[in-house]
């Protein structure tokens, strides 16, 4: 089987990962984040929400974050936004591209959006119509792709509509998301090929949790069916504030180190991630969800014992 040897990975800490964390991050925090992410050598960051402070009250300073972040050349800054009010304050913010909220099961959706999925995807005419002429991109996405925690499975014919209405507002850049980890690797190829057979000039990025630890596994099978582009966030924070025991995202430097591995390139120094996420894990340990930061990268070496241990040596000291 053939498979890509270069993925884009787009780091989404500053949204999702800070979004649901218990305690207020500074706005000097976040600005501190976001300027060092794009060290690492991430083409696209989702920098923030904006959303009503009310609604996601760790998301209130994002005009501010934005004002005093130091924006690299070439890195794409992204954000989530509810409406063209939102939209507005990302056009002000001199955000590069937009992605609209819309989850598949109209129970998310009302508990997300306040509102039915067909009525929430009727309301971003609005915004594409603002878009239009303007610099800035709309992307779209799906929440609870793979599984809603209210609804269960969620079949394909709705997924194909969902599609097809965003078809119709022009918007073919779209996020598949595995909001709450329910998703297996053989859902999710079953998933990617059918909506990619029905929409072959559709591009379809996988933004995966890693609640029951699939998430990788999840990630290889959408290589496998042809997607490059994936969502991450650095020690693995992260999570729905609208979703029951929604965790972390996959950690950044867990599918890094994965996918380098398996000799597929992603243009990110891995060791600068590391050093990130070992902040972040240090001040939320809690929250921190990473393989890596555990038990270091697959090459890493240590220091080999002097001198085999004898069974009979450990029990004698019981």
């Amino acid at each position: 089987m053939s498979l890509p040897t270069l993925v884009n990975i787009t780091e989404v800490c500053p949204r999702d990962g800070f979004q649901s964390l218990p305690v207020n991050i500074s706005t000097d925090s976040k600005v501190e984040i976001i300027n060092r992410l794009q060290k690492c050598g991430f083409s696209q960051i989702e920098v923030t929400s904006f959303v009503h402070p009310k609604a996601v009250p760790q998301m209130k300073d994002a005009d501010e974050v934005l004002q005093r972040v130091i924006k690299e050349e070439g890195v794409v800054f992204r954000a989530l936004i509810p409406n063209v009010k939102g939209l507005e304050r990302a056009m002000k913010a001199n955000v590069d591209k937009v992605k609209l909220m819309l989850s598949a099961t109209d129970s998310h959706s009302l508990y997300n959006a306040n509102s039915k999925t067909m009525e929430a995807i009727e309301n971003f005419k609005p915004i594409v119509q603002r878009a239009e002429g303007t610099n800035i991109k709309v992307s779209g996405s799906i929440s609870v792709v793979f599984g809603c925690p209210y609804e269960g499975e969620v079949p394909l014919d709705r997924l194909l509509t969902i599609c097809e209405r965003y078809e119709k507002l022009g918007i073919t850049d779209i996020s598949l998301a595995d909001t709450t980890g329910v998703g297996h690797p053989v859902q999710v190829k079953r998933v990617i090929r059918e909506l990619r057979q029905h929409y072959p000039d559709f591009h379809f990025s996988l933004h995966l949790h890693n609640t029951r630890g699939m998430a990788f596994a999840n990630a290889v099978s959408g290589l496998e069916e042809g997607i490059v582009d994936f969502d991450s966030s650095v020690a693995g924070l992260g999570g729905c504030p609208y979703a029951p025991n929604a965790s972390g995202n996959i950690a950044s430097e867990d599918i890094v180190h994965g996918f380098e591995e398996m000799g597929i390139r992603t243009n990110t120094d891995l060791d600068s991630i590391i050093d990130v996420g070992q902040h972040l894990a240090e001040k939320f340990p809690k929250e921190s969800n990473s393989f890596i930061l555990k038990a270091g990268k697959s090459k890493d070496l240590v220091k080999a014992p002097g001198k085999q241990v004898k069974i009979g040596e450990v029990e004698g000291k019981h």
